[in-house]
């Protein structure tokens, strides 16, 4: 089986792993304990894009397996 060489999804849950990451210890650095909510807030939209790359990936792999068999 053929491997992409470059998995973009995969870049891009990388991606808003770290920047989501980022902006909470940002929050954390310039907020203080009034960064709580906010911080959860970051977490809940890391979750939800994570949620969705995986269906995105789930697609992709069940989309390329029906082309697959099709041939």
């Amino acid at each position: 089986m053929a491997r992409e060489s470059f998995d973009t999804l995969r870049a891009l849950a990388i991606a808003s792993q770290a920047i989501g990451f980022i902006l909470i210890i940002t929050l954390e650095t310039l907020m203080g304990d009034a960064a709580r909510p906010w911080q959860g807030w970051t977490l809940a939209a890391m979750v939800v894009a994570a949620l969705c790359l995986a269906v995105a990936r789930l697609y992709r792999r069940n989309k390329a397996r029906k082309r697959r068999d099709l041939s």
